[in-house]
């Protein structure tokens, strides 16, 4: 029987194999979650927005996991027990991590509390499980910063995206600060930069963010760098 099926030319291949490494890096970059307390609308505004800008890699700008009931702060004494928010914020990343199952995770001061805790307590490393472990995302990359295409990721707990880029000199994304969302660019004679705030995606009337009540409300939102970090875009989602 005849195969009919068309066969590429090597030369094909070779073009394929060359449109395909060409295409640009465009990074959909999540914000703050603070899972289990993460606002249930945005998972699918962040998925919109991965497909309308043709995204290929993912940033989840820190602090995934809240971790109230440990916080070095007061917490909500009718609130959850550790063992209850472990399991229902590890359910709720599980919908992310089905959505997005590759990304780079970077780590936030609430991911850390844990790990405080224990040098707190003077318990060797060797006892703490990995994050992928414990969180159940073993295809997530957890890191404390990260470097891609000339820009820096960072969670920031410092200063903004804005003096941070400045201090630097180099493209900056950070999150950190909930009620901030923006891209400022700089120029100088031989420099262009932007410092990029990307903002969160909280449930902000959750008794986690009690301590937020009478500040300004989040900006929830999540962003886009396009072009092999050359096209910063901020995305407001609608309320």
């Amino acid at each position: 029987m005849r195969n009919n099926r068309y066969r590429l030319s090597p030369y094909e291949i070779e073009v394929l194999k060359k449109s395909r490494s060409e295409r640009p890096r465009n990074v959909l970059v999540i914000g703050d979650l603070h899972c289990p307390f993460d606002l249930d609308e945005y998972l699918e505004f962040c998925k919109q927005q991965y497909t309308l800008y043709d995204c290929n890699e993912v940033v989840f700008i820190g602090d995934v996991i809240d971790n109230h009931y440990s916080s070095y702060h007061e917490t909500d004494v009718d609130g959850l027990g550790g063992g209850e928010e472990l399991e229902f914020a590890i359910k709720r990343i599980a919908r992310w991590y089905e959505a997005f199952p590759k990304a780079t995770v970077i780590i936030g001061n609430h991911d850390r509390l844990i790990m405080r805790k224990a040098q707190t307590s003077a318990i060797p490393k060797k006892w703490i499980k990995s994050y992928k472990e414990v969180l159940e995302v073993p295809k997530w990359n957890f890191k404390v910063s990260y470097e891609q295409d000339g820009v820096q990721y960072l969670h920031g707990e410092g200063g903004t995206a804005r003096t941070k880029c400045k201090a630097d000199l180099m493209n900056t994304v950070q999150g950190h600060l909930h009620t901030q969302c923006y891209t400022d660019h700089f120029v100088g004679k031989n420099f262009r930069i932007f410092g990029m705030q990307v903002g969160c995606g909280i449930e902000f009337t959750s008794y986690s963010f009690a301590y937020a009540k009478a500040g300004r409300k989040p900006a929830i939102a999540c962003a886009v760098v396009l072009e092999n970090g050359t096209v910063p875009i901020n995305l407001l989602m609608s309320l």
